[in-house]
């Protein structure tokens, strides 16, 4: 019986940084959702505990890709277009490639992992998904050089990055940070669908 996880809630921070005792990954936009693969049985959680449901065959999709078969994964549910450019309008529309981008491992074969550092859990994910395929990915960090990383953020017209510490666990004494791009095209988009 798998635990039922609290997420981490990247809280929001006004900069990067470089910081050699942190990594900084790009932001995905999408819907953040947990996953829970224990046998043949998966589902997605969101952020706040709730079954996602409408995801269930990406879920089934990931889990044929996965050679683990009782693992809690957390991570970022998106639409792709046919340039691979994420749009959050594709994934509310239903339209585009649904793809689930995966930035931590917090359970395998029966062992809990969110005691071990973000830098142990990141190397358990990278032996169990070392490769991209058109529905599941990890997303990709660098260390120590958050401000590049944001300048590219920029530049690709993503949403922001988000800063982890190499050392913290997974629990509610963990402090994520996400610098949002300000010229985001996107988040107009965004505020209009919620506002309609």
């Amino acid at each position: 019986m798998l635990p039922v996880v609290e997420p981490v809630v990247p809280v929001r921070y006004p900069a990067p940084c470089d910081d050699p005792a942190w990594t900084f990954e790009p932001k995905f936009d999408g819907f953040r959702g947990l996953m829970y693969l224990s046998g043949r049985e998966c589902h997605f959680r969101s952020k706040r505990g709730n079954v996602l449901r409408r995801f269930e065959d990406l879920c089934f999709w990931v889990r044929d890709e996965l050679k683990a078969r009782d693992v809690i994964l957390d991570g970022e549910i998106v639409a792709l277009d046919e340039q691979g450019r994420q749009g959050f309008r594709l994934l509310m529309a239903g339209r585009g490639n649904r793809h689930y981008a995966a930035f931590d491992v917090l359970w395998l074969k029966g062992k809990d992992l969110r005691g071990c550092s973000f830098a142990r859990r990141r190397r358990v994910l990278e032996r169990l998904i070392p490769n991209t395929s058109t529905v599941l990915s990890r997303v990709f960090t660098v260390q120590g050089r958050g401000r590049d990383l944001f300048q590219a953020v920029e530049r690709l017209d993503l949403e922001g990055i988000v800063a982890k510490r190499l050392r913290d666990p997974y629990d509610a004494t963990t402090e994520w940070r996400k610098i949002r791009n300000g010229e985001y095209t996107q988040m107009a988009g965004r505020r209009e669908l919620f506002h309609r």
